[in-house]
């Protein structure tokens, strides 16, 4: 039994199901089979043994009526009754005393087929002779001249053959059903896995080929089509998150490579003739310096952006004063920036808590004011307001005077290194990783963030978090 479970479980899922599904039904087949089978045989056979009894009933009847003058001789003139209430494949016989037949009355069974017998009391007995199935009803008959035994002995060959149709077409149909469900299952499972082994024809194709494969499928609303759905989704994500991370990884190496290459060249100028120069000694040391400082900002930045990618709002959290952080940064920002005038308008948030990391908040909001710094030319002027939305969200918005961003690069201002202005942005000492590192800190708290801009107008940033009062 082990070895066949184990022979079975090393099957394809394609062949268990189909297995599994004639065998089930095999079972069922079988139990409501014999269940039916029982309950017909008890019915005929009560059917048989009623109209044996029936037919008892009428002679006991007749003779009754006639008990006065009941004798051998009335008996033999009564064969013309019994005869008109002899069934087909049936025999009436009535004995004396000492069992011998007074009167037999037969349609097509043989009278030595049952030898006679009297009796004293009724008594219902199945036989058998040779392959032919008979029911032998015996029962007394006595009067004052005449005293006996009534024998009525049927043939059930009708029952038996109705019973052997029966079992056959039960047999027939048992086989029949359980070849088609069989075949059932078979499409049925093919139609189940085929999903699973394009899902599977696809992930080969993957590794052939790449993360662009995708499964085809119908959206047929069942779980199926969720399970392909979902894949591909999952395919989509998973496709996006290498290509983010290449661009990562080459816009990283460019980032880095550039002051890298210009420490190293100044340091191989020292090397080779410049250690005797001053002049040129500070110039080198000054470059490699300042190269040295943006290659610092630059990890630092790196790091921030995976310690945002990684942070989770589930941490440590405080319960604070939104409205009182938000004019303490821009009280900050002033004091290193003061050219510019930064105005406030947070009464809404008064009296309003919200649940957060501080350092997160003042980082994004840092963030979006050092930019607002960086890329404002000729206006100096930025301005920091509230709202609340219904009672869940509460949005902030930031809005500059600057340069502005064009129209067609707003949608990537906040991928990885992405600079709109990359010489004019090096200048000011960007490296395109702030707003990615601001989204992300935003999408921890399942907030959102977008921006908003017009060239030569400015820019609006807009960061929308959810808090409870």
């Amino acid at each position: 039994m082990k070895k066949l479970r184990m022979r079975f479980t090393r099957l394809p899922i394609k062949w268990q199901m189909t297995l599994w599904s004639a065998f089930m039904l095999f079972v069922l087949f079988t139990v409501y089979n014999a269940v039916q089978y029982i309950g017909i045989n008890q019915w005929m056979s009560s059917r048989e043994v009623e109209s044996v009894r029936k037919t008892m009933g009428e002679l006991q009847s007749y003779f009754t009526e006639k008990s006065d003058i009941l004798d051998a001789g009335q008996i033999v003139r009564s064969k013309h009754f019994i005869q008109s209430i002899n069934q087909k494949n049936q025999l009436i016989r009535i004995l004396d005393g000492e069992g011998k037949p007074v009167l037999t009355v037969l349609t097509a069974l043989p009278e030595d087929w049952v030898a006679p017998r009297p009796v004293t009391k009724t008594e219902l007995e199945s036989v058998w002779h040779q392959e032919e199935h008979l029911l032998v009803l015996r029962a007394p008959v006595v009067s004052d001249k005449f005293r006996g035994t009534i024998e009525i002995v049927s043939n059930l060959e009708t029952f038996d053959e109705l019973k052997g149709v029966i079992t056959l077409v039960m047999i027939l149909g048992g086989v029949g059903g359980i070849l088609l469900s069989g075949l059932g299952g078979l499409l049925l499972a093919g139609r189940l896995l085929r999903p699973v082994q394009s899902i599977t024809e696809t992930m080969r194709r993957i590794q052939r080929n790449g993360l662009q494969e995708r499964v085809p499928f119908h959206d047929n609303k069942d779980e199926i089509s969720a399970l392909a759905r979902v894949f591909n989704e999952m395919m989509d994500q998973l496709e996006t998150s290498f290509r983010k991370q290449k661009q990562f990884v080459e816009d990283a190496s460019h980032e880095l490579r550039t002051p890298i290459a210009i420490i190293s060249g100044h340091l191989s100028m020292l090397n080779r003739w410049g250690k005797r120069d001053p002049v040129l000694v500070d110039e080198s040391l000054g470059a490699s310096l300042e190269e040295l400082e943006r290659l610092k900002g630059l990890v630092q930045e790196l790091l921030e952006l995976t310690r945002a990618e990684n942070a989770s709002s589930d941490g440590v959290t405080e319960l604070f004063d939104l409205g009182e952080t938000i004019a303490q940064i821009v009280k900050n920002v002033s004091v290193v920036h003061p050219e510019f005038e930064i105005t406030t308008d947070v009464d809404a948030l008064k009296g309003v808590q919200i649940r957060l990391v501080p350092n997160h908040i003042k980082q994004i909001l840092l963030i979006l004011l050092d930019n607002a710094v960086k890329y404002s030319s000729k206006r100096n002027k930025i301005h920091v307001s509230t709202v609340l939305v219904e009672d869940t969200m509460l949005r902030i918005v930031i809005r500059d005077y600057g340069m502005g961003i064009p129209k067609e690069e707003v949608e990537h201002v906040f991928d990885r290194f992405y600079r709109v202005d990359k010489a004019r942005s090096r200048k000011r000492g960007g490296s395109g990783l702030g707003l990615s590192i601001a989204k992300r800190l935003v999408e921890k708290y399942h907030g959102d963030i977008r921006l908003d801009s017009e060239e030569n107008q400015g820019t609006t940033v807009t960061v929308q978090l959810p808090f409870s009062r």
